[in-house]
């Protein structure tokens, strides 16, 4: 089952940053676009503070019972893996 995050964020400057993520086939897929840039980025480990707020908008989203506990679980064992590479 497909499922999407997207939120928006300003950076210091005030540039405006959306983040967009997608579970699909039980895989993670993070990409990112500034206001001013006219192609997104698409990463392959994404960065620890998309993670973070990725975790943050599941959870609120599960507690509205609308996310799955095994999103949150699997966003868990990214971070875990993220931790052990660094």
């Amino acid at each position: 089952m497909r499922s999407q995050h997207i939120w928006t964020e300003k950076d210091a400057e005030g540039r405006k940053r959306e983040v967009r993520v997608t579970k699909f086939g039980g895989v993670w897929r993070f990409q990112a676009k500034s206001s001013d840039e006219l192609e997104w980025t698409y990463y392959d480990r994404p960065l620890l503070d998309d993670l973070l707020q990725l975790k943050d908008v599941v959870f609120r989203k599960y507690q509205r019972r609308r996310a799955a506990v095994e999103d949150l679980e699997s966003i868990e064992k990214l971070l875990r893996e993220y931790a052990a590479h660094d």
